[in-house]
């Protein structure tokens, strides 16, 4: 799953090409429109496909903004602003291109939900082979209440402070402490990669309760954190599966990667283990790891 440095990549990339063009139609799947009418509503929430075309017939995308492993279009029509929430899930893919033939990779062109057609004669497409992801329209973020709940961005100022409260809650500091990492109240977007990476970087075993760290432990965790999402950032992301920045790019993180996915301890060359944590596979070195 993308997390906050593969979304910023995406955003990045994104920015240049989208900001300040308007929406002439939009043209969603019939996956979409069939779920809807199952009563599942894959990739469109709160609103029907016939809905959310009409509704973003003529908006302008005045901004692009990353929140978290969220992606805010915020658009414009009539003086009015409006926000469409984009969460890529498993597997969701921005493309920006003049004809859908552009995208090289047959299993997004199979899974295109959405096409975005400007007025400036680009197609901005939307691809979830898994459908996890969602489009979301809102007036303003309290209309999506658990946008509310969010922690605040790992680089603010007052991000630490707010992940060392947090972790000596009662409902956080007896979970494992990867669990807790993973966990966006406490600290946004940083997901099973990077909380994998940066505990081994601390030599910290990922079921270790949360309240078993030190405050200095805890402190040195949190900024270490940042270091590795700030270095993922950097190299473009990791691309790991069906992860694509716009126009199926790829970043190089994954080349970087220590202990996520590993066999073998890079540092004492140890068999790497593993258990499962907050429902994700957590690798860890028993010799280093403690």
């Amino acid at each position: 799953m993308p997390e906050l440095p593969e979304v910023e990549g995406v955003v990045r990339d994104l920015r240049p090409i989208v900001e300040g063009k308007t929406i002439e139609t939009i043209t969603l799947s019939d996956v979409v429109y069939t779920s809807h009418e199952a009563g599942k509503q894959a990739i469109v929430k709160n609103a029907s496909p016939y809905q959310f075309e009409e509704l973003l017939h003529n908006m302008t995308i005045k901004k692009l903004e990353r929140r978290s492993k969220y992606i805010f279009f915020h658009l414009m029509k009539e003086g009015e602003s409006f926000i469409l929430v984009n969460h890529l899930g498993m597997s969701g893919a921005w493309f920006a291109v003049r004809d859908v033939s552009e995208i090289t990779e047959e299993k997004f062109r199979k899974h295109i939900h959405a096409i975005f057609k400007l007025t400036s004669g680009e197609l901005l497409v939307y691809a979830d082979i898994r459908r996890f992801g969602e489009l979301r329209f809102i007036k303003e973020i309290a209309d999506h209440p658990p946008l509310l709940k969010m922690a605040p961005e790992p680089f603010d100022q007052i991000a630490c402070e707010f992940f060392l409260t947090q972790c000596g809650k009662p409902k956080f500091a007896k979970r494992a402490i990867k669990e807790v990492i993973m966990d966006g109240q406490v600290i946004s977007g940083c997901g099973n990669i990077y909380a994998t990476e940066s505990l081994f970087k601390m030599l910290i075993h990922p079921g270790r309760t949360t309240s078993d760290l030190s405050h200095e432990e805890k402190t040195k965790l949190f900024q270490v954190i940042c270091d590795v999402l700030q270095e993922s950032i950097d190299s473009g992301g990791s691309t790991i599966s069906d992860y694509r920045s716009i126009n199926g790019g790829a970043g190089t993180m994954q080349h970087r990667l220590k202990m996520y996915g590993k066999k073998q301890c890079a540092a004492c060359g140890s068999n790497t283990e593993s258990m499962v944590i907050g429902g994700r596979t957590s690798t860890y070195c028993p010799q280093c790891q403690k």
